[in-house]
Protein backbone atom coordinates (compact mmCIF):
# COMPACT_ATOMS: atom_id res chain seq x y z
CA UNK A 1 0.00 0.00 0.00
CA UNK A 2 1.31 3.58 -1.43
CA UNK A 3 0.77 6.47 0.54
CA UNK A 4 1.25 9.85 -1.16
CA UNK A 5 2.46 12.66 0.59
CA UNK A 6 0.15 14.77 -1.43
CA UNK A 7 -3.21 13.06 -2.17
CA UNK A 8 -4.58 14.79 -5.14
CA UNK A 9 -0.55 15.49 -6.83
CA UNK A 10 -1.65 13.33 -10.15
CA UNK A 11 -4.92 15.60 -10.28
CA UNK A 12 -3.05 18.64 -10.10
CA UNK A 13 -0.01 17.92 -12.44
CA UNK A 14 -2.58 17.38 -15.32
CA UNK A 15 -4.63 20.23 -14.39
CA UNK A 16 -3.28 24.34 -14.69
CA UNK A 17 -2.85 25.16 -11.13
CA UNK A 18 -1.84 28.31 -11.85
CA UNK A 19 -4.27 31.04 -11.90
CA UNK A 20 -4.37 34.88 -12.88
CA UNK A 21 -4.35 35.49 -8.84
CA UNK A 22 -2.15 33.31 -7.89
CA UNK A 23 0.44 35.13 -10.45
CA UNK A 24 -0.90 38.50 -9.26
CA UNK A 25 0.02 37.38 -5.95
CA UNK A 26 3.23 36.74 -6.69
CA UNK A 27 4.26 39.47 -8.64
CA UNK A 28 3.14 42.05 -5.92
CA UNK A 29 5.37 39.93 -3.40
CA UNK A 30 8.36 40.67 -5.82
CA UNK A 31 7.48 44.01 -6.24
CA UNK A 32 7.11 44.83 -2.22
CA UNK A 33 11.14 43.26 -1.56
CA UNK A 34 12.41 47.07 -2.46
CA UNK A 35 10.86 47.48 0.51
CA UNK A 36 13.41 45.59 2.79
CA UNK A 37 16.22 48.11 1.18
CA UNK A 38 14.25 51.03 1.36
CA UNK A 39 13.72 49.85 5.40
CA UNK A 40 17.99 49.14 5.49
CA UNK A 41 18.40 52.28 3.77
CA UNK A 42 16.60 54.47 6.03
CA UNK A 43 17.90 53.27 9.10
CA UNK A 44 21.38 53.81 7.85
CA UNK A 45 20.52 57.49 6.59
CA UNK A 46 19.32 58.93 10.08
CA UNK A 47 21.70 56.64 12.00
CA UNK A 48 24.97 58.37 10.10
CA UNK A 49 22.84 61.48 9.84
CA UNK A 50 22.82 61.68 13.84
CA UNK A 51 26.15 60.41 14.72
CA UNK A 52 27.55 63.56 11.97
CA UNK A 53 25.80 65.92 14.11
CA UNK A 54 26.77 64.38 16.99
CA UNK A 55 30.19 64.96 15.86
CA UNK A 56 30.02 68.14 14.89
CA UNK A 57 26.87 70.07 16.40
CA UNK A 58 27.79 73.18 14.56
CA UNK A 59 27.24 71.72 10.68
CA UNK A 60 23.51 70.56 11.97
CA UNK A 61 22.09 73.43 10.48
CA UNK A 62 24.34 72.51 6.83
CA UNK A 63 23.64 68.45 7.22
CA UNK A 64 20.06 69.36 8.02
CA UNK A 65 18.70 69.67 4.16
CA UNK A 66 21.26 67.00 2.98
CA UNK A 67 19.23 64.30 5.24
CA UNK A 68 15.89 65.60 4.60
CA UNK A 69 16.79 64.76 1.22
CA UNK A 70 18.09 61.27 1.61
CA UNK A 71 15.25 60.79 3.39
CA UNK A 72 12.69 61.99 0.32
CA UNK A 73 14.28 59.78 -2.14
CA UNK A 74 14.98 56.81 -0.11
CA UNK A 75 11.04 57.00 1.05
CA UNK A 76 10.42 57.34 -2.91
CA UNK A 77 11.95 54.74 -3.89
CA UNK A 78 9.46 52.67 -1.14
CA UNK A 79 6.74 54.45 -2.62
CA UNK A 80 7.04 53.48 -5.83
CA UNK A 81 7.62 49.98 -5.12
CA UNK A 82 4.10 49.80 -2.94
CA UNK A 83 2.62 52.12 -5.83
CA UNK A 84 3.60 49.35 -8.24
CA UNK A 85 2.70 46.06 -6.02
CA UNK A 86 -0.89 47.48 -5.75
CA UNK A 87 -1.41 48.19 -9.06
CA UNK A 88 -0.46 44.59 -10.31
CA UNK A 89 -2.84 43.68 -7.69
CA UNK A 90 -5.60 45.57 -8.22
CA UNK A 91 -5.43 46.90 -11.84
CA UNK A 92 -4.48 44.11 -13.35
Amino acid sequence: MRIERWPHSTQLAKENIMTDEGIRYIAAALAAIPLFGVALALGRVFGDWLSAIGRNPGAADKMQGVGLLAFALTEAVGLLAIIVAFLILFAA
